[in-house]
């Protein structure tokens, strides 16, 4: 008998072993687990707001309605008016909105409705649910919650983009005082850059290769009389608008930079793309 104690008692480990790797390896596979679910991707991602729940009515958003949470745990948007910032903390499949505040621009009635429809549900814990680009968000009880639909990054092609800032290596810098918001450009798909830098419309030859939009020759302008400010802006893009410029995407906004890290930063002109 002694000679069958060491089998007797290496099975029996074995079998408190298989047991044990058994019920670790379960949890989370059942009912009542406490395995956490993974966090909501929706970090990094832009996202259209298309309709907003207050107590089981229904809301249609206004076109701009959107939102974007950030890795720095904010949530930044617009109502289609005003613009929204919040603290957000994510924590499995549940959203915590917190710490909100709202712009005071005076709205149109309708927008005005809505955005307040917004601010009721974008409130405390929220219950995400997505299916593929879409994500519903859902306070507890059921009766408040927003829809939303992930938006892809514009195209450099077909956008119209509207020139915000001038850049110098790592600065940016606004457009001079007084030089007005006319300054945009569409790059088309026929091989066109038209636009206006700041008073004269312009138009000149374009070539896109992986991330280099390269302007051919001098862009052809129009002749129109332009205040001092206009002018300084004017003459800045004609120079910078002239020969290979290295772009970057980065959803609604594009940056353009030559070799000597000048350049420009711009944004989509409503958000739309313009036909060309």
């Amino acid at each position: 008998m002694q000679t069958q104690t060491p089998r007797i008692l290496a099975s029996a480990a074995l079998v408190l072993l298989l047991a044990a790797c058994g019920t670790e390896g379960g949890a989370g596979a059942g009912p009542g687990s406490d395995t956490v679910a993974p966090d909501l991707p929706v970090a990094g991602t832009h996202w259209t707001i298309g309709a907003v729940t207050v107590d089981g009515r229904r809301s249609a958003a206004p076109d701009g309605a959107r939102v974007a949470f950030g890795a720095d745990g904010r949530a930044r948007g617009s109502s289609g008016c005003n613009t929204l910032d919040a603290a957000v903390a994510v924590k499995g499949d549940t959203l915590t909105v917190s710490e909100r505040s709202i712009t005071e621009i005076d709205c149109p009635e309708d927008l005005a409705r809505f955005e307040s429809e917004l601010f009721k549900a974008f409130t405390g814990p929220l219950k995400g649910k997505q299916r593929g680009e879409a994500l519903t968000l859902t306070s507890p009880d059921g009766r408040n919650g927003l829809e939303l639909t992930a938006e892809a990054d514009l195209p450099l092609r077909g956008t119209a983009w509207k020139i915000d800032g001038l850049l110098t290596g790592d600065t940016a810098s606004s457009l001079p005082a007084g030089s007005g918001d006319k300054a945009r450009f569409v790059v088309g798909a026929n091989g066109r850059v038209t636009g206006n830098l700041g008073c004269n419309n312009f138009s000149a030859t374009a070539r896109v290769e992986g991330r280099t939009l390269t302007i051919e020759g001098p862009a052809a302008t129009t002749r129109m009389m332009c205040t001092g400010p206009q002018m300084q802006l004017e003459t800045k893009l004609y120079e910078l608008l002239d020969g290979p410029l290295t772009y970057r995407l980065d959803h609604r906004s594009l940056t353009l930079t030559n070799a000597s890290g000048e350049g420009l930063s711009a944004t989509a002109a409503d958000g739309k793309a313009a036909g060309n």
